[in-house]
C-alpha cells in the first residue's frame, strides 16, 4: 500500500444508471461507514434520469465526487472507469441497492491490513505459489451477505465453498438457493492485485471471472464471518431482468467465457490479465476534478492516451476555476 499501510485509503466506488431513487441511501451508507479514511466516488453510466439531482446533497462532503460518463458503457466498463480515476490503497464496489453494514469496511481493513497471518505447514501452498511458514498478506477481504429477493424473502447467504463453483462444481451440491453465492463486487481488495491481474471482463459475469482470477494466481482471500451487506433484487437487476438473468443468452454465452478460462488455466496453469479497454471513456462531468487519480493498472494504449486527455482537461479546468475565484 502508499500510505500508512494500517490506515489504507479506500475507494468506495458505486457504479449506477438510472437509480436516483436509490443512488441517495447507497451514498449515505457508503459515508457513513465507521472507517474514516475513506473516498466515495460514485460512476454514472449516462443515466438519462434524475441522478445528478439526487446526489447534489452530497457535492459539498470532501470525500465525494460525483462522475458522469459521456456515454453508457455497462457495469463492468464503468467499474473500470471508477479503477482509471481513483488511486486508493484499497478498493471495493458498492452497487446502488446495496445497503453496506455501518462496519463493513472496517472489518475488511482489518483483514486486509492484519499483520500476523502465516502460510500453515499443514497445506500445500505451493499450489498457490507460497511457501509454509511464510507472513500472508491478504489481497480481498470479502464478507458473507444476506439477499432481500422480490418475493420478500429474506436469505442468508454463507456458503464459502460457492467461491470455487467453477473450479470444482462437484463441491457444490445440497445448496437451498440458485445463487448462493459469496459476493465478490463488495470485497475490499488492494490496489496492487489489479496491477497483476487488470480490471474487469466488459461482461455480466466480471464478478465471478475477476474472482476466478483472484483464486487462480493464488491471491490470499479472507472472508469475514458476518453478515455485513444487505442486497436487494429488484425486478429492475441484471439477475432478474429476462435480458440478463441466469437463464439468459446473454448470461450463458457469458458464462462459456468464464469457463473456457478456467480450462485454460487447467492446461497452462497460467493467468492471464486483463487491460483496461474503454474506447468510448469519456467524462461529462465531474464535481471534483481534484479528485481524479490516475491508478497504475494495465491499460490498452488508446485508454491510456484518452484517460490522459481527460485528467489534463478537467484539471486544467480545476485550476483555471480557482484563479477565477481569486
Amino acid at each position: 500500500m502508499t500510505s500508512d499501510p494500517l490506515a489504507p485509503l479506500v475507494d468506495i466506488i458505486i457504479p449506477t444508471y438510472n437509480r436516483a431513487h436509490l443512488i441517495a441511501g447507497a451514498i449515505r451508507a457508503a459515508l457513513d461507514q465507521s472507517w474514516w479514511n475513506i473516498r466515495v466516488t460514485v460512476i454514472d453510466d449516462a443515466s438519462t434520469d434524475a441522478t445528478r439531482d439526487a446526489v447534489s446533497g452530497f457535492l459539498a462532503d470532501p470525500r465525494f465526487n460525483y462522475i458522469r460518463l459521456s456515454a453508457n458503457l455497462g457495469t463492468a466498463q464503468a467499474k473500470n472507469a471508477g479503477l482509471l480515476l481513483t488511486d486508493g490503497d484499497a478498493v471495493t464496489f458498492h452497487d446502488s441497492d446495496d445497503i453496506p453494514h455501518r462496519d463493513k469496511v472496517l472489518h475488511q481493513v482489518r483483514a486486509l491490513t492484519a499483520q500476523d497471518i502465516g502460510a500453515d505447514e499443514c497445506l500445500n501452498w505451493s499450489m498457490s505459489g507460497k511457501q509454509a511458514g511464510q507472513t500472508l498478506e491478504v489481497t480481498a477481504a470479502l464478507t458473507h451477505h444476506e439477499l432481500i429477493l422480490p418475493d420478500g424473502r429474506r436469505v442468508a447467504i454463507r456458503r464459502n465453498i460457492s467461491l470455487l463453483d467453477d473450479v470444482f462444481p462437484n463441491l457444490q451440491m445440497g445448496t437451498q438457493v440458485p445463487g448462493d453465492w459469496t459476493h465478490i463486487n463488495s470485497g475490499l481488495f488492494r490496489t496492487d492485485v489489479f496491477r497483476r491481474l487488470g480490471g474487469f471482463e466488459d461482461c455480466i459475469e466480471e464478478d465471478r471471472e475477476f474472482r476466478n482470477r483472484l483464486i487462480l494466481n493464488g491471491e490470499i482471500i479472507w472472508v469475514v464471518d458476518e453478515l455485513l451487506l444487505t442486497k436487494i433484487e429488484t425486478p429492475d437487476s441484471l439477475t432478474q431482468s429476462a435480458v440478463s438473468d441466469y437463464d439468459s443468452a446473454r448470461r450463458r454465452a457469458d458464462r462459456q467465457m468464464v469457463w473456457g478460462k478456467v480450462e485454460a488455466w487447467r492446461r497452462d496453469a497460467t493467468v492471464r490479465p486483463v487491460p483496461l479497454d474503454i474506447p468510448t471513456l469519456g467524462l461529462r462531468f465531474t464535481s471534483r476534478p481534484d479528485l481524479l487519480r490516475r491508478r497504475d493498472v494495465p491499460t490498452a494504449p488508446g485508454t491510456s492516451a484518452q484517460l490522459d486527455r481527460i485528467l489534463s482537461t478537467h484539471l486544467a479546468e480545476e485550476a483555471a476555476a480557482e484563479m477565477a475565484a481569486q
